[in-house]
């Protein structure tokens, strides 16, 4: 075959025209078909019935198998839409649980810290929020909300929780800086409220873990200290009223030098969960005086 007439038969194209009078003509000969088979018998009827109904009835169970894909979906939209407004319901619900919680948490401090004030309503306090705390998982350090525009001075007994908290370092107009018992760096006069017998407690975030500070220069000669007896502030304390519940004695034993005992007790303030304090509007310089 010349290379002439091999192009000639690549280059070859039917018209659009043809094929679409090709496609019009095989439509036209469907429907006559399917006209004829609907009054005639014989083979084009059996044609038809092979050809023909199983067409028809494949397109009836797409038209139905689509039918109820759409069903679903418009199911499934509803579905999604209801799912939403249930999911914006719950956390409406929970947001709301969660202010409720709080209110209730926030009574029951309120309500300490009334019985607090009734406890020792000899004194004029105040209260107060905290703001800010010291790195750590205890309330070592702290600041408050109130400062100098409140009344608020330097070295003022901080109580919570039915006992000392600590005492106030620092003072901004509003907002004040508060040293708790349980630090390293704090000792407080203490004594054993059965006995009257004088101690040092000394603050101790290491002994923290185990919930108890540390108590040192106990002068207990009759031995009459038992585990479970309160220690308050005493009254030759330099910065801290007397008669604040400090803790209870969990541990007691003789120091080497066979006068003095030294031992650990159990703070009655959770460190922990501080929130709210009562600040005491009374320095024990002017007590004093």
């Amino acid at each position: 075959m010349s290379p002439v007439v091999k192009k000639q038969k690549e280059n070859f194209k039917m018209p659009s025209k043809y094929v679409l009078l090709i496609l019009t003509s095989l439509c036209v000969v469907l429907m006559v078909v399917t006209f004829m088979t609907n009054y005639m018998g014989g083979p084009l009827q059996k044609i038809a019935g092979y050809v023909v109904v199983p067409f028809q009835e494949g397109i009836s169970e797409v038209g139905a198998y689509l039918s109820k894909k759409s069903d679903d979906l418009l199911q499934l939209r509803d579905v999604l839409k209801e799912n939403e407004s249930l999911k914006q319901q719950v956390a409406d619900l929970t947001n709301e649980n969660i202010h409720l919680q709080q209110q209730i948490y926030d009574l029951e401090n309120l309500q300490n810290l009334l019985e607090l004030d009734a406890e020792y309503a000899d004194y004029e306090k105040t209260g107060a929020r905290i703001i800010s705390k010291d790195s750590g998982n205890w309330y070592s350090g702290f600041v408050i909300n109130k400062g100098s525009n409140d009344g608020i001075q330097v070295d003022m007994n901080v109580i919570a929780d039915g006992g000392l908290v600590g005492r106030v370092t620092k003072v901004s107009d509003n907002w004040s800086k508060v040293l708790s018992i349980i630090d390293d760096t704090s000792n407080v006069s203490g004594m054993i409220l059965s006995t009257n017998d004088n101690l040092i407690v000394s603050g101790s975030l290491e002994k923290m873990a185990d919930n108890r500070i540390t108590f040192s220069q106990l002068l207990d000669s009759a031995g009459l200290v038992r585990i479970g007896d309160k220690i308050v502030t005493s009254d030759i304390s330099s910065k801290y009223l007397p008669g604040i519940l400090i803790g209870y004695v969990t541990e007691i034993h003789m120091d080497a030098n066979n006068l003095s005992k030294s031992g650990l007790l159990s703070p009655v303030v959770d460190f922990e969960h501080l929130s709210e304090v009562l600040v005491i509007l009374e320095l024990k310089q002017n007590v004093t005086e």
